[in-house]
């Protein structure tokens, strides 16, 4: 096969255009049909950034306009039986992003006249509230039909300063207004979807809107956006023996470095493992695994909050949380968490019944090595750490050189400046914990054993490494203690051979002064 099967949607979110121009399109158009026809007439879903909801909004677009041809082959194709065609006012808010109060309501004003082009205004409608009240009415009085009413990414304005404490409220409430009329036009609207990053609790501009249905962790609802394992396996099929064949790999390899790389998100418990969207395509359409979503994002803001909150890079993977901790009002946000979440860079590994507890975690090595990146500058300043760094005490530890490994590191961190707050084994814990993570490897920090606290494992394919760490010490005093608390006998039945690493650092030199290798 020369030449791929499909043609990749990246960043095409125009369901017509896919369809008609050949594009591939995961068949979601079952869990449409349901949302179309569920209890709920305001219903409302959170995903992070480019997982795929301006396509599933501009499908909802195509379904109620009754557009039957684009739907052709598709699971709604059986289900739909009339194709009603409804009037439909899709608001895409992702355009104004970036925006004082003034630009904000311009652009309100421009999205209101493209309609009112078709249905008429009123020039005594001044504000933005009353020319949506009026579109409504007039194009439920013009067709006879109820009106469909798709609003994609609508806290887009508000994403940027909801930790403002002076531009927010201004911002909302021009927001509050807009949306305001959706609920006294209630009797004129058939159907209502939101979508949007941040629960609409947490930005409360649909204080008077009690009726939304939130379907974000919605069993049913699970995989409405990204594509399962079974998705790939069955829609891609074609498309997987290709992308192996370029990587020079088994379709079963291919598989394997997909997962570990794109796969790990859900948004409920239990769901199927969803894969990122945007990366898999992307990888698919480039014949190359790389880190594509996270790079198409810098957090700047995510890593400030993760510094304003204290949390250390190893304690990011592993947090336990209540549900009612997702919708925390993001604007007196005391946690983390929700942020981590609603953004992607943490998803629900598993939940527990009887305490309501989910559990939180990096959903993919996409994104553990993509935040960990990121992070290593406020650590270890200066140009950070090299690829070709990277790569050389990759290749040392997969030699099982650990020495090699360790002078590699003392010569990297002897040449470049520091942090503050690099007079802790603390500060010290978190560069090893970081740079062994970027390598690739499984690691682990503070590993409880019978006997105590091993500052650090790390495990390869072939051994198994536990670490003791120490500040103007010595490596001896280091080594002592693994032997005095006997940390490896904790490893006893990992079923790879041992390996004891006693490291000490000196504050001065900010650098690796000596270890033992056992």
């Amino acid at each position: 096969m020369t030449q791929a099967p499909h043609r990749y949607p990246i960043g095409i979110q125009t369901f017509s255009e896919l369809r008609t121009k050949g594009y591939l399109y995961i068949d979601k158009t079952e869990h449409v049909y349901r949302m179309a026809h569920s209890d709920a007439k305001y219903i409302f879903l959170s995903r992070p950034r480019r997982f795929g909801k301006s396509l599933l909004t501009s499908t909802l677009h195509a379904y109620f306009e009754g557009q039957k041809e684009l739907f052709k082959g598709l699971a709604v194709e059986a289900l739909e039986k009339e194709w009603t065609e409804y009037p439909v006012l899709h608001f895409d808010m992702s355009t104004a992003k970036h925006v004082d109060q003034k630009r904000l309501e311009s652009e309100l004003g421009l999205k209101l006249l493209r309609y009112e082009k078709t249905y008429g205004a009123n020039e005594k409608e001044t504000e933005t509230n009353q020319r949506l009240e009026g579109l409504i009415r007039r194009a439920y009085e013009q067709t006879g039909r109820q009106v469909v009413v798709l609003i994609d990414e609508y806290d887009a304005p508000l994403l940027d300063v909801v930790h403002e404490e002076k531009d927010l409220p201004v911002l909302r409430n021009v927001m509050r207004n807009f949306y305001s009329p959706l609920k006294a036009c209630d009797p004129y609207l058939r159907y209502v979807f939101l979508t949007g990053i941040t629960k609409f609790s947490q930005l409360s501009i649909f204080s008077e809107l009690n009726n939304i249905e939130n379907i974000s962790m919605d069993e049913p609802y699970a995989a409405i956006c990204g594509i399962t394992q079974e998705e790939m396996e069955t829609q891609m099929s074609e498309d997987l023996d290709f992308l192996a064949s370029r990587l020079e790999t088994t379709r079963e390899q291919t598989l394997e470095r997909l997962k570990d790389n794109y796969d790990g998100y859900h948004f409920t418990w239990p769901s199927p493992d969803i894969y990122n969207p945007f990366s898999l395509l992307t990888a698919f359409s480039k014949g190359k695994i790389d880190s594509y979503w996270f790079g198409s994002g810098t957090p700047t803001y995510l890593i400030e909050m993760l510094r304003k909150f204290g949390v250390e890079p190893s304690r990011i993977g592993g947090m336990e949380a209540m549900a009612a901790d997702f919708d925390a009002p993001t604007e007196r946000i005391e946690s983390i968490t929700p942020l981590l979440y609603q953004s992607g860079y943490v998803t629900i590994k598993d939940y527990n019944k009887e305490t309501e507890l989910y559990t939180l975690d990096l959903p993919n090595r996409e994104i553990r090595i993509g935040l960990l990146r990121s992070l290593l500058p406020y650590y270890v300043q200066g140009e950070g750490l090299s690829n070709t760094m990277v790569a050389k005490m990759y290749g040392s530890i997969l030699h099982d050189d650990m020495d090699g490994a360790l002078r590699l590191l003392q010569d990297f961190l002897s040449t470049v400046p520091y942090c503050e707050r690099t007079d802790t084994e603390g500060h010290y814990q978190q560069v090893f914990y970081i740079i062994f993570s970027l390598l690739g490897y499984y690691v682990d920090v503070e590993v409880r054993t019978p006997r105590g606290r091993v500052d650090m494992v790390m495990r390869t394919r072939t051994r198994l490494y536990v670490m003791e760490l120490k500040l103007d010490r010595s490596a001896d005093a280091a080594m002592r203690q693994i032997d005095l608390k006997d940390y490896p006998a904790r490893f006893a039945l990992c079923a790879l051979p041992v390996v004891k690493v006693a490291v000490n650092f000196d504050s001065d030199k900010r650098t690796l002064k000596d270890w033992r290798i056992e």
